[in-house]
């Protein structure tokens, strides 16, 4: 006997929205290897907030880890290698770091893309200052995605399907060309969607870049600190790399700098009093 289905409705997908799942679709399966962490982000966490009680600015948190990562990068470059053929690696020497930002679209909430050009070269301050401009800009029209390609992805099936595989093609012939990744995408990425969580919790995205951190949920919880047990804020991250072009040995290490780095405060201003040593922070030049 068939159940009687409830009450329901067919509503308009958000023009915002249409093209999203073709956008998915032009990423290609990576052979990926993925690191679940835990990492200790109590001095930069204390520092965004004291900076707050002190002057009503919330600073960025996904700058600061962007900020990082870019550093990171900066010492081991081959982590964002990408295949060109079958043959051949591309190298690249600045560290381009795409994300996701939230923007209002004609009344709805959608994530835009941004790359944080040369980010190995920028200060914390500056990361933050950028991210904090682009949420404030108008969204450009299509989402700053070209005219033709959000019109064929809006086609009806198969024809999106038909190019995606064309363009899928071009990247992997040429990860540098119009069509690649690092062009538009930047060399390496950082997706926030999982700090909408308040406690451990890892996130899982298909990526086509070599490396990719998830950003998950913080969690307070006891930790050993100079052999005292005292409470923590745990962030769970997720580190993707692409095994075509990065082996465990070299991830590992890259890994344990990039937690060293957070878990340090690094790019914070350590000396007192707090509105002094932010006043010397701002000066910092960017790295050249």
């Amino acid at each position: 006997m068939k159940e009687k289905l409830g009450f329901y409705q067919v509503v308009e997908l958000p023009v915002a929205r249409r093209d999203t799942p073709n956008f998915l679709d032009l990423i290609q399966v990576k052979h990926s290897m993925y690191g679940l962490l835990e990492v200790d982000v109590t001095v930069a966490r204390q520092f965004i907030a004291e900076h707050k009680a002190q002057t009503g600015e919330t600073l960025s948190f996904t700058g600061y880890l962007t900020f990082c990562l870019a550093r990171a990068v900066d010492e081991n470059k081959s982590v964002q290698s990408y295949l060109k053929g079958h043959k051949q690696l591309v190298l690249f020497d600045d560290v381009d770091v795409g994300m996701t930002i939230e923007r209002q679209i004609n009344g709805t909430r959608a994530p835009m893309g941004h790359v944080i050009r040369r980010a190995n070269h920028k200060t914390f301050l500056e990361i933050h200052q950028e991210i904090r401009s682009v949420q404030s800009q108008p969204v450009p029209p299509n989402k700053g995605v070209p005219s033709w390609l959000r019109s064929i992805l809006l086609l009806p099936w198969p024809l999106p399907t038909l190019f995606i595989a064309l363009l899928r093609g071009m990247r992997r012939r040429d990860p540098t060309g119009p069509a690649g990744i690092v062009r538009t995408g930047g060399t390496v990425a950082v997706s926030a969607v999982g700090m909408f969580g308040q406690k451990s919790g890892w996130g899982f995205l298909p990526t086509p870049y070599s490396l990719m951190l998830i950003v998950g949920g913080i969690a307070r919880k006891p930790a050993i600190v100079d052999d005292r047990i005292e409470p923590r804020e745990l962030l769970s991250l997720t580190v993707i790399f692409d095994h075509d072009v990065v082996d465990g040995a070299p991830a590992a290490r890259f890994v344990k700098r990039l937690v060293e780095l957070i878990e340090s405060g690094y790019g914070l201003p350590e000396s007192e009093p707090y509105v002094t040593r932010w006043a010397d922070f701002e000066a910092q030049p960017a790295k050249e």
